[in-house]
């Protein structure tokens, strides 16, 4: 899990990512990003239900994408919200693959 202080938590700090126009996509996954003006950035991932309907599924893919961003962080450049959204594909893919994509993905983002 990732820090308190690394946590996107606030709705309106997740509305304003999502209204941000700066981000990254790729089939299983993207990224949506906001400067927040702090030292450090902020992360939350989004797995929705129609990624699987089944919590156990949502809850997998969340943790492992929470600590892909947890091993990365002291690459990642800092004052950023960020969002990574998800999508049906990054069910099927394994760790590694999830990892290949999101790095490459933070790195179209130009966060890495």
């Amino acid at each position: 899990m990732l820090p308190a202080q690394y946590r996107l938590r606030k709705s309106t700090d997740i509305a304003r990512v999502l209204k941000s126009k700066l981000g990254a996509f790729d089939s299983a996954c993207g990224v949506k990003i906001a400067k927040n003006g702090l030292s450090v950035s902020r992360f939350a991932v989004v797995v929705g239900t129609k990624v699987s309907k089944h919590a156990v599924d949502r809850n997998r893919v969340r943790r492992q994408y929470q600590e892909i961003l947890q091993v990365a962080m002291q690459e990642l450049k800092p004052g950023y919200d960020v969002l990574l959204l998800t999508a049906k594909p990054a069910l099927a893919l394994e760790y590694q693959e999830k990892e290949k994509k999101l790095r490459s993905t933070l790195y179209r983002a130009k966060l890495l």
